[in-house]
């Protein structure tokens, strides 16, 4: 009988405080047993401080602050009546202000903290315009002041104190900020009548091309008297600082000079506005003193813009003494070719990576073709030059627009288990955690919200919620609903990401290391990567089975010696070679001791 030694891990996941890996050691017979402490998950480290440490070190929570927790109940209408930022409190309905706040935020820090959070990102909190038509801004994304924040969330006193408190405990705060639009306020005279309504007919503003307004002009654009100085700063009241060409349909040159459903759209072409955007988003951050930037509406504005806004703002943000303030933008588009001109040309140092999400969605919750991931890392390269990498890309699964990974799941796999798809949701966050880049955890995917879908049906609350259409949904790997608190530091899910947040963090090689395709297997549903050290260390390997079914695979004599540090997994080494054994929808991380 050839001769073997045999290796059987299981890591539970727990709390960051608790979390262990136990590894059982047998002889060939079996007959002797030995249990140790896996030494490489004990208890959580510590992280690099937050001015010092670079993105790629980072975990970030993506959450809406209206739909966290609302921890001021006095300024859920917003400003006092008669302004137009009063009003749109609604918590039965979806689309309204359901009284999230900054405070409520803060209350929650020590629950972020203990998931492994070190990188908060919200939704936008400057002021906006609270109503616009039958629609309510508790998103954030219509802003008219850009100098104070939305009395629904907060006062600009308030957000400084959450951010020295988040400091406090090494967490850093990004803000959400938009260069592309404004909220509603300029109107035209061909399409609406003198009170700002569309005349009889019309619902949108047909797009004028700019063949069309080289011809005949812009629209003619007027403001309402109530609202002609609603903007700050003052110069955003000029409606000569607009494109002023009507709706946009998001297809070819409208998608750059486009109104977004009536949404101002900014000329950003013209010098003085590109100045005017660098000095409000400078001035926040030397009012706040925030620790990044996630750009909206990227790709809505045209390259010579970020060009000259990126570079001016991490250098304002050196000046302030901020040395590792990130930018990173949404250019909605899974193509690393398109995503990668943003980081490259267009000067941002980082993107959202719609590629991943895009892959990972198909892979993990559609079951299909593994390669689908092979084909998307082998364009890595596309975002690596002098000042940025792919390792800087922020990852995620889903979020506020497109949905969550439980509504995807719910979707493609309508028959599968409750505990399969419970599966399938952890196993999509190990990936995000593991693989190149910086994980984005979607507000309540930790507590297994699901949505009924994309846009307001994937903003659930976390507090207590009174909307019917989301308290009626089953959650991944809980009987709770989202009719009750939903801060539960127990969930299988919460406890899951926790885990992986403590291995990403005593692993550098899962933050900073090179990322390298290995054992792919379409037929067992197979993927496998290395992430690369430095020279005085070997690459891990970590190993993911996608398949409903234990699969075996051999791997090739490099990888002798290796041993299993977290995960789950059977490790058999013989005479002929090293082979793992992964448990049906698992995976291993493998290092060589």
């Amino acid at each position: 009988m050839k001769s073997r030694t045999t290796f059987y891990v299981i890591a539970f996941a727990g709390f960051a405080a608790c979390i262990g890996a136990w590894q059982v050691l047998l002889n060939t017979n079996g007959s002797q047993r030995t249990t140790v402490v896996n030494n490489t998950i004990k208890t959580p480290s510590t992280s690099t401080p937050y001015l010092q440490r670079s993105i790629e070190e980072d975990i970030f929570y993506f959450v809406m602050p209206d739909r966290f927790h609302n921890g001021d109940t006095t300024n859920d209408a917003g400003a006092p009546a008669g302004s137009i930022s009063h009003g749109g409190y609604d918590p039965t309905s979806k689309w309204a202000f359901h009284g999230g706040d900054i405070v409520g935020i803060q209350q929650k820090l020590s629950y972020l903290e203990d998931l492994g959070i070190t990188a908060i990102w919200m939704t936008p909190i400057l002021r906006n315009k609270a109503i616009q038509g039958d629609g309510v801004a508790h998103h954030g994304y219509w802003i008219v002041d850009f100098t104070e924040i939305d009395p629904h969330f907060g006062s600009n006193q308030s957000l400084k104190q959450f951010i020295r408190a988040a400091h406090q405990r090494n967490i850093k705060v990004f803000f959400d900020i938009i260069t592309n639009h404004t909220a509603d306020v300029i109107k035209y005279e061909e399409c609406h009548d003198s009170a700002g309504i569309h005349r009889e007919g019309l619902t949108r503003c047909a797009y004028r091309t700019l063949k069309n307004v080289a011809q005949n002009g812009t629209y003619s654009p007027f403001v309402l008297n109530s609202e002609s100085s609603a903007k700050s700063p003052e110069w955003l009241n000029d409606p000569a600082y607009y494109h002023n060409q009507g709706d946009t349909t998001f297809e070819g040159e409208n998608s750059l000079f486009g109104d977004f459903n009536g949404l101002d759209d900014i000329n950003t072409e013209d010098p003085f506005v590109v100045s005017g955007m660098v000095d409000i988003y400078k001035n926040l951050i030397t009012e706040f003193k925030p620790d990044g930037f996630r750009i909206d509406t990227v790709r809505h504005v045209q390259l010579p813009f970020w060009q000259t806004f990126s570079p001016a703002i991490l250098a304002h943000a050196q000046q302030q003494g901020i040395p590792n303030f990130h930018i990173f933008g949404e250019v909605y588009d899974p193509s690393p070719a398109a995503l990668s001109r943003y980081t490259t040309e267009g000067k941002l140092p980082s993107v959202l990576d719609f590629g991943f999400q895009d892959a990972v969605r198909h892979v993990f919750f559609d079951s299909d073709n593994v390669n689908k991931l092979t084909a998307l890392f082998k364009q890595d390269h596309f975002y690596n030059d002098d000042d940025s990498h792919v390792n800087q890309l922020l990852t995620f699964l889903g979020n506020h627009d497109m949905g969550r990974p439980g509504y995807f799941i719910n979707t493609s796999l309508p028959n599968k288990t409750r505990a399969e798809k419970l599966k399938r949701s952890i196993l999509a966050h190990a990936f995000m955690f593991f693989s190149r880049g910086v994980p984005v955890v979607y507000y309540g995917d930790e507590q297994g919200f699901t949505g009924d879908g994309y846009d307001v049906d994937a903003r659930e609350d976390m507090m207590p919620s009174a909307v019917d259409s989301y308290n009626d949904n089953t959650l991944l790997g809980s009987d709770a609903t989202t009719a009750k608190d939903n801060f539960n530091s127990g969930h299988p899910l919460y406890t899951a990401i926790a885990s992986y947040a403590e291995v990403r963090r005593q692993h550098p090689r899962l933050q900073f290391g090179e990322m390298k395709t290995a054992y792919v297997d379409d037929e067992k549903q197979i993927f496998s990567f290395t992430r690369s050290g430095s020279e005085h260390k070997p690459p891990l390997f970590v190993a993911f089975n996608l398949s409903n079914k234990a699969q075996t695979v051999t791997l090739d004599a490099i990888y002798d010696g290796y041993t299993l540090q977290f995960g789950e997994a059977v490790v058999e080494t013989t005479t002929d070679g090293t082979t793992i054994m992964l448990p049906a929808l698992s995976f291993g991380i493998f290092d060589k001791t």
